[in-house]
């Protein structure tokens, strides 16, 4: 039995038998075992379908309780979060935004979307997360202070936050790379959109910095369909979001009036009702998240040439994507390896998906600045993202 076919079978053991008729996907939503028809229906009996509406509010107040978050702004996907998120702590158009280049594109879509440059950052290997030292070695490298503004010597752009990404719904090393931006005074924000209910050190994923993000896209690990928010302790930032994502609409019985350039960001209701009945049975998946890590553990155990990456120490993660890393010294040869699990897995249904590309080799960021992200290109050859919907597991009400 060669390496892709023992691979297969330990992916049998956990995901059963499949067949391209019946494929099983990398992350899919489930709306079994809850509320979803009966709040969304109520919703639509009412009328209130749009961006008003109890369901919008019930949905950020259960957001607040489940984080700790003093305040919780839902919008419309983790996208427009993060966009909102940089606007509000400063971010102008040729202004340098530093974050990790092993992210879904939105990462570094959200910094061009105001008009910024991605500026790369490498990650450290354990937890797929920025590297606090690569951060502060770059920094030292290129920044410098002019007229008061910390710039980029190089290309003489202001540089303007530091955004991680908790990938995977495991934490980055985030205390680190809050100190690192402490030290020298740029804004955190926190791409936690894989990572509602993973936590480092008793604190929520978002929570570290000024702001933080959410997703509820359709393979996440609760979904509104589409959707997103915002995570701060912050009262003005807070306040700043909710204006600017309601077209910065004043408040008055019946004027329209606008004081400032403002996007149509909010929630619809609709959607906050399916996300309420979500929530209500976040318990149960997280519970079936572990034991389905659990059991991809155990299969792997003795398989010669791979790992799974591992919940970092001192977090408690969503495991949101299971990923199983190739371990051969050779990158090509790690590469050529999971293309041939790949192959073999789609001919059997199984939709097995490589890392992201690299957000520094796609075109529209390869001119991008960047730092040494030797450990990132590493990772990327290797990374293969397995099957993790907690409905894979025998009993679960698919």
């Amino acid at each position: 039995m060669n390496q892709a076919q023992a691979i297969l079978k330990a992916l049998e053991q956990v995901c059963g038998s499949t067949s391209p008729d019946k494929p099983i996907s990398l992350h899919e939503p489930n709306f079994g075992g809850t509320q979803a028809w009966e709040y969304v229906h109520d919703c639509l009996d009412s009328g209130w379908v749009s961006t008003a509406g109890q369901w919008v509010s019930r949905f950020e107040q259960e957001l607040c309780a489940l984080t700790g978050a003093a305040h919780t702004i839902a919008v419309t996907n983790g996208t427009v979060a993060l966009r909102l998120a940089l606007h509000l702590v400063g971010v102008q158009a040729g202004d340098e935004v530093l974050l990790p280049p092993l992210s879904f594109v939105a990462t570094a879509n959200a910094v061009a979307h105001l008009g910024a440059i991605p500026h790369f950052v490498d990650i450290e290997a354990g937890c797929l997360g920025m590297d606090p030292k690569a951060l502060a070695e770059r920094l030292e490298s290129v920044a410098e202070q002019r007229d008061g503004v910390l710039s980029n010597r190089v290309t003489g752009r202001r540089l303007a936050a530091v955004l991680p990404v908790h990938v995977f719904g495991h934490p980055a090393l985030i205390e680190e790379l809050r100190a690192v931006a402490e030290a020298w005074e740029l804004p955190l924000i926190e791409d936690a959109t894989e990572a509602l209910a993973s936590w480092r050190n008793g604190t929520h994923c978002g929570l570290f910095g000024d702001v933080g993000t959410l997703s509820f896209n359709g393979n996440k690990l609760i979904t509104t369909g589409g959707g997103g928010a915002l995570l701060t302790n912050s009262a003005e930032l807070a306040q700043g979001a909710r204006h600017l994502s309601t077209t910065a609409k004043l408040p008055h019985p019946w004027e329209f009036e606008h004081d400032a350039v403002g996007w149509n960001d909010r929630l619809p209701n609709l959607n906050a009702a399916l996300g309420v009945a979500q929530l209500e049975d976040l318990g149960r998946r997280l519970t079936a998240k572990r034991k389905l890590a659990d059991c991809y553990a155990a299969a792997f155990e003795d398989l010669p040439g791979v790992e799974l990456v591992d919940e970092p120490q001192g977090c408690r993660s969503n495991h949101w994507l299971m990923s199983l890393r190739f371990l051969d010294e050779n990158p090509s040869e790690a590469q050529a390896q999971r293309l041939q699990v790949l192959e073999a897995a789609h001919a059997e249904g199984l939709l097995l998906r490589p890392v992201w590309k690299l957000l520094s080799q796609l075109p529209m960021y390869s001119q991008a600045p960047r730092g040494n992200l030797a450990t990132a290109e590493d990772e990327a050859s290797r990374l293969l993202n397995l099957p993790s919907s907690p409905q894979l597991l025998e009993g679960w009400n698919r």
